[in-house]
């Protein structure tokens, strides 16, 4: 799995160290006792510590080590390292933390929305193929009625649940399900139902928040319409509710119903916030596709990692240099993409882990690194063709054979730095005395200033003031 092997023995001396990459690695220590497997961001400096005189010199004969690009590559060349060496023992050693989840449970007889860290089976393409499925995509949750005069309930197992996901945390997952669900009436108890209609009910649908199928508050196929609603929200990551009350308020206007109109408005003013702080790599975990572009060890060179059906693939090498032949460089990545195979792997403590790896560098404070994301909304799709265009693809990918951080986290850092700037100054109408206490003395630094003198908090007794107004 590591690219070079090298033989070490305790008499060689500080040259062999010198031959050593002073990059990026991940790297593997094998001789007496069981192997010793990490990752570093300076291979030659991390060596010479372990295998100084009174560590590991006398145990380790033999060096593994591969040349990583990015934090990402080094963290999933290790977590397979890792699997492959120590199979008991791997899960203790990474202490990967499982992504928070939405689960629906679509295999329950009334099925519920929770909160979950593990992923069931993922449902199969075949299967959704073969269903009938709307516009939006949305399964049948129940069966219609079979015997007259009666409902017929959904056998359990006649659909796979549905994941939602990845969030940050589980109080974000949380937050997002119960917010979620205040727009629907669908049950939010987590007990296996037995309708009775002697069952007092419960305060969501003394609310009416609930359809109450506990005690037979609704038909089957009244709570089959609102459970169906609700995957569509999820499906589509709120568009679908976004449309529906759009055209209900425009429907309310045209037979001019204007309280109506007013309160629905409302509610989609409810809805736009909830909307607006979901990430856009939370999405159906069966449907998530996404390409992460990382540096390369390489010059002139990135590495692309594929995610699909939660499972990570790659490296795959990719040179970002112009070549005589016409392809565009759109072209030449839509067709790295499609060299990658299929998932060959089954294994849901496989692709809880995968999914873990990408939910930890994506919710990262200052992560390298882009994402190309696939998914089905249309926010995601202009954001997409907007990096394919050849100006900012190569931009981009310029910028990470340097391993620099990525263009996005760049610019939030500028816009962190200007707006930590006073505000008469962003607004270039007045100019400034030399007298005016600065908010952050590294700009005061910068423009020449001394800090001290300038900023309040380190001269006291300084009075504030005022910018002069422009001549």
């Amino acid at each position: 799995m590591l690219s070079r092997v090298l033989t070490f023995s305790p008499d060689l001396d500080e040259s062999f160290f010198q031959e050593l990459p002073a990059a990026a690695a991940v790297f593997l220590l094998r001789g007496e006792g069981e192997p010793y497997i990490s990752k570093t961001a300076n291979l030659r400096r991390r060596l010479q510590r372990l295998l100084g005189p009174r560590n590991l010199r006398d145990l380790v004969r033999q060096i593994e080590f591969t040349v990583t690009g990015s934090d990402f590559e080094s963290q999933f060349l290790l977590y397979r390292l890792l699997r492959q060496t120590f199979p008991k023992t791997y899960a203790a050693r990474l202490r990967l933390r499982p992504a928070p989840l939405v689960k629906l449970h679509l295999q329950n007889e009334y099925p519920r929305a929770s909160v979950t860290r593990r992923l069931g089976k993922l449902p199969g393409k075949k299967k959704e193929k073969e269903t009938e499925c709307g516009e939006t995509g949305v399964s049948p949750v129940l069966h219609t009625a079979t015997r007259a005069g009666e409902d017929a309930r959904a056998p359990k197992n006649q659909f796979s649940n549905l994941y939602y996901g990845p969030f940050p945390s589980r109080s974000a997952a949380e937050k997002f399900a119960s917010d979620s669900l205040d727009f629907f009436k669908m049950r939010r108890c987590d007990e296996d139902l037995h309708p009775d209609p002697a069952f007092p009910g419960c305060a969501y649908s003394e609310m009416k928040m609930c359809l109450a199928p506990c005690f037979k508050g609704c038909s089957d196929e009244e709570y089959q319409s609102e459970v169906a609603r609700v995957q569509a929200f999820f499906d589509t990551s709120g568009e679908s509710l976004t449309r529906e009350l759009t055209g209900q308020r425009e429907r309310a206007s045209t037979e001019l119903a204007f309280e109506e109109a007013a309160a629905i408005h409302t509610r989609l003013e409810k809805l736009k916030p909830l909307l607006s702080q979901l990430p856009e790599i939370v999405q159906r975990i069966d449907h998530l596709q996404a390409i992460l572009v990382q540096p390369s060890p390489e010059p002139n060179s990135v590495s692309v990692f594929h995610f699909g059906e939660a499972m990570l693939q790659g490296p795959l090498p990719f040179n970002v240099e112009l070549r005589a032949e016409s392809q565009s460089m759109e072209s030449r990545v839509e067709t790295a993409i499609a060299s990658f195979p299929p998932p060959n792997s089954h294994s849901t403590a496989e692709r809880i882990e995968h999914l873990a790896i990408l939910k930890r560098w994506f919710y990262r404070s200052h992560r390298t690194g882009e994402i190309l994301d696939e998914f089905t909304n249309a926010r995601s799709r202009q954001s997409q063709r907007h990096f394919l265009r050849l100006p900012v693809l190569r931009r981009h990918l310029r910028l990470h054979t340097h391993g620099q951080r990525s263009i996005s986290t760049q610019a939030r850092s500028r816009t962190a730095r200007w707006r930590s700037r006073p505000r008469d100054f962003r607004s270039g109408n007045q100019r400034f005395s030399r007298e005016v206490p600065w908010r952050n003395p590294q700009w005061a630094t910068a423009f020449g200033m001394d800090a001290a003198r300038t900023h309040p908090h380190r001269a006291m007794g300084h009075s504030r003031l005022q910018p002069q107004s422009e001549i």
